[in-house]
């Protein structure tokens, strides 16, 4: 057996050991047993969470509705935090892959009607290009006007370094990710929507979040040796398809929304995150558990939740709810609402994370 091999075999074991760790199920079970309040009673049947769906032609009433069922929870929740909403701007300059200003207002004026809209704060770091450009593009400028919020670009946030796995090597790599988006005294929200992805097959309020949080900027020296580079998004992808679900699931339990609203009005299927096809869902997906709220959209868009590898693992280590016997949907039967997304032509590659690495 080559020395590659053997290194490599152990780091993969030290890194799920230091994964289960991170995890704190003692923290995902305390959120669950608060999403068992979540309407004021004991979850049905115990349950161990509550996603809302919202059907309707209204894209800013839908998020508010899809909320609406979780309005204490919510407030209590947030209590005296910062609210950072981050929305998904993978690119800068195509509606169809961003976060709609629609979905956006939906969600301000929730918190708006809980009395939560005075300390809120629209950050992105997108893949390319200028996060003030794209806000602009997009009209959030204009919606955080109307609701007195700010715009941050988390490109210039202060950072703190975390380590991510790359599977051309099996080293660890070190990551510049956003210090806003790690504070525990802020309440991060992600307003996702339905997508497919190339090598993921669905990004969704996850991947909106951790992806998110790897900031562009040149300047100052790595610690493995080296400067940094213009992007740290790439590090976060692993160098595959492996790579990429494994660092989605090493990072979650640092980084995951605290409340997720997935935007399904109108999704992207094939070639997304960034280049494919509108799909008319007509849906919003919200939840204080974001693994559930991940879930029940996979389910709306007809994909097989067995093939998304990052999810898998983040159920398997505890950190939310992605069986559907239990978890409540409040709002209309999944089954009447939907619509199988087409996904990315290069699937077949991407379910290589199912199967076992062989030597060579």
């Amino acid at each position: 057996m080559n020395n590659h091999h053997i290194d490599r075999r152990c780091f993969l074991k030290a890194s799920l050991l230091g994964g289960a760790a991170l995890a704190m199920p003692w923290g995902v079970h305390r959120s669950l047993a608060a999403q068992a309040e979540s309407v004021g009673k004991p979850a049905a049947g115990g349950l161990a969470s509550r996603v809302a769906v919202a059907a309707g032609e209204d894209r800013a009433d839908l998020a508010f509705q899809a909320l609406k069922p979780f309005a204490r929870p919510i407030a209590a929740a947030i209590g005296k935090k910062r609210i950072i909403l981050k929305p998904n701007n993978v690119v800068i300059d195509n509606p169809l892959a961003a976060s709609d200003a629609k979905n956006l207002e939906g969600i301000l004026e929730f918190l708006k009607s809980i009395g939560k809209a005075r300390n809120v704060v629209i950050a992105e770091s997108p893949a390319g290009g200028s996060v003030m450009e794209g806000f602009a593009n997009y009209g959030y400028d204009k919606v955080a006007a109307k609701y007195r919020a700010k715009l941050m670009d988390l490109d210039q946030d202060d950072y703190e370094t975390l380590y991510c796995l790359d599977e051309k090597d099996y080293h660890p790599h070190a990551c510049r990710v956003a210090r806003t988006l790690l504070d525990p005294d802020n309440f991060i929200i992600s307003a996702a929507k339905f997508k497919t992805h190339d090598l993921v097959v669905a990004t969704l309020s996850l991947k909106n979040i951790v992806v998110g949080s790897a900031i562009k900027r040149q300047g100052g020296e790595r610690p493995e040796g080296g400067l940094w580079g213009a992007s740290d998004k790439p590090v976060i992808h692993g160098g595959g398809y492996r790579g990429i679900n494994y660092n989605l699931f090493a990072l979650a339990s640092r980084l995951h929304p605290h409340l997720a609203v997935i935007d399904g009005y109108e999704g992207m299927e094939g070639a997304g995150p960034a280049h494919g096809t509108p799909v008319a869902s007509r849906v919003c997906v919200a939840s204080l558990d974001w693994l559930a709220a991940d879930r029940v959209a996979l389910e709306l868009m007809g994909i097989d939740y067995a093939k998304v590898g990052y999810l898998n693992y983040c159920a398997r280590a505890g950190l939310g709810q992605a069986d559907l016997a239990r978890i409540e949907i409040v709002g209309p039967a999944l089954k009447d609402h939907i619509k199988s997304y087409k996904l990315a032509h290069n699937i077949d590659q991407q379910l290589i994370w199912m199967k076992p690495v062989t030597n060579g």
